[in-house]
């Protein structure tokens, strides 16, 4: 059992021994610290942020939701009878999530306002040296669960650094600015602007609208539970399970379409463009926002409001490329000046080139960003990457998805990196490391399945694409197949060191975190 400790920073010259090190706490690092608790295994959690949640802790723009519906957008072992809506609005998630950290007590574990800078292979050692804005740590596992969208991607525009107004990216909304009756520019038309639009063309004088591509956006069948369905879920055994299931079926027929046969995908794109001749009645209107690319090929967005507000007296759809920024303004590349008092970056995400791989450096000194550049995003059943012993990735490489609950791909990999631990403990193993022929054959196979798909056939350029032309962001089938291959543990596909065989290390300290400060209980320190 974990007891409090000391509250005294660790140091490089004495960093913290621990058992496993997981990096964030969002649905997967939440996941991983649930599981791990029930497991009895030692752990400590490392947050950046001040509160647990991830993405949804950091996106709190007007009008953010999820487009998964809210029954599947939950842990498995932790339904929520308490969501008020088919789709959630942020809010909801975000208590949710902060509700299981509550639940497990797994603030106690964790190192809050933790900036991890290094984590570094000790071939010496054969641990992990990670060091933080909190003190050195010893970690014989590392788990990752950085999410795939949790750094912003900024847009690289002339001036743009020179605008005198307001100017954030849509996961750093900066709340204390009021942007009633400004003239505000939106960059981007991907899953955030589509809410953001929406929810501030109303109280804006003008708002531009910047499209560089046309997403196709689908109806959203949002709608309040009726208070006899959330007494249903609350009380009736089974009914939140069911309609879970059911959501789950409906959703997993996409995949045919997606990833088996595009030509499956013609009735959502029929969908699509019925719902631009009903919501747009206006024909150049229509014309810009109607992709010229295969459905699906680009994330399918849902919405029933950003149409309309598109249409909106005061709000402009520019489609022509931006040139500059200027102190005051936008000019796009046919010369015209637009003028702004505000700039909301809408531009998404670094997924395949996430600025925290050049911090992790496996055991030849490379870092993950020096070995993806050269190869490729790619690992092993999104859990390993050949180099990296000991270290686990939750929503690693061809994990995302285009059509469910990303839920079910991390509860996936839970049962996969667990099982690992306990194997590893059971054993008394000192090392794993994905053996790279195997991780090789695992690419080449999912590489061939997907250039069936959508995503490599749809006529678009997206971030599911790296710079050498793979998808390595989606899994190219069935989740529950995902769910099949890991269901445990192989250890046969690693090569392995027996703990005998290693250099003896001091034993790891209790790895519970006390509060230190009464007036903020997620403020805490690390031995």
């Amino acid at each position: 059992m974990s007891l409090p400790v000391t509250d005294t920073i660790a140091t490089d010259a004495h960093p913290r021994q621990v058992d496993t090190l997981i990096i964030g706490s969002g649905f997967a690092g939440l996941g991983a610290a649930v599981r791990l608790t029930q497991a009895g295994k030692d752990f400590v959690v490392l947050e950046r942020g001040s509160e647990v949640g991830g993405t949804w802790r950091d996106n709190t723009y007007p009008g953010a939701a999820c487009d998964v519906p809210s029954n599947l957008y939950s842990y498995s072992f932790a339904l929520n009878p308490g969501w008020t809506r088919s789709f959630s609005p942020q809010p909801e998630i975000q208590a949710y999530i902060a509700s299981i950290a509550d639940k497990y007590d797994v603030r106690r574990r964790t190192v809050f306002g933790c900036d991890v800078q290094t984590v570094r292979w000790n071939d010496a050692t054969h641990r992990w040296d990670v060091r933080t804005t909190k003190g050195a740590f010893d970690a014989r596992i590392v788990v990752s669960a950085v999410g795939a969208l949790c750094e912003p991607a900024l847009p690289d525009i002339e001036g743009i650094d020179r605008f005198r107004g307001e100017i954030f990216h849509s996961a750093r909304w900066n709340h204390d600015a009021d942007l009633s009756g400004k003239r505000v520019a939106v960059i981007g038309t991907g899953a955030s602007s589509i809410q953001i639009v929406p929810a501030i063309a109303g109280k804006v004088a003008h708002l531009d609208v910047y499209q560089r591509t046309a997403p196709w956006v689908l109806p959203r069948a949002d709608r309040k539970y009726t208070p006899v369905e959330r007494l249903a879920f609350r009380h009736v055994p089974g009914f939140q399970r069911l309609s879970r299931a059911l959501q789950y079926l409906t959703r997993e027929t996409q995949v045919v379409g997606l990833a088996k046969a595009p030509a499956f995908m013609k009735p959502l794109e029929l969908a699509a463009r019925t719902h631009i001749r009903r919501q747009i009645a206006d024909p150049e209107l229509r014309r810009k926002v109607t992709p010229d690319f295969q459905i699906g090929c680009k994330r399918m967005l849902i919405s029933n409001n950003y149409y309309p507000a598109l249409a909106r007296p005061n709000v402009d759809l520019v489609t022509d490329g931006i040139a500059e920024v200027t102190a005051d303004g936008i000019v796009t590349r046919d010369g015209t000046t637009r003028q702004v008092d505000a700039i909301i970056v809408a531009t998404g995400f670094h997924v395949t080139d996430s600025p925290t791989f050049a911090g992790v450096f496996g055991k030849d000194g490379r870092s993950l960003a020096d070995v993806f550049d050269a190869t490729g995003m790619q690992g092993y059943k999104g859990a390993a990457v050949a180099g990296f012993p000991n270290l686990f990735f939750l929503v690693g490489p061809n994990t995302g998805l285009g059509h469910t609950s990303m839920v079910y791909m991390i509860e996936s990999q839970l049962n996969y990196v667990v099982d690992a631990i306990e194997t590893i403990d059971r054993h008394r193993i000192g090392t794993v490391e994905v053996r790279p022929e195997v991780q090789d054959d695992y690419n080449r196979n999912l590489q061939a399945a997907l250039k069936r798909s959508v995503w490599n056939n749809g006529g678009c350029a997206s971030w599911y694409l790296d710079k050498h032309g793979n998808n390595t962001t989606l899994w190219p089938s069935f989740t529950f197949e995902f769910r099949r291959i890991t269901k445990h543990f192989d250890l046969d596909a690693y090569r392995s060191v027996a703990a005998a065989d290693l250099p003896p290390v001091p034993a790891p300290t209790p790895s519970a975190v006390r509060d230190t400060d009464e007036t903020d209980a997620r403020k805490v320190a690390a031995q």
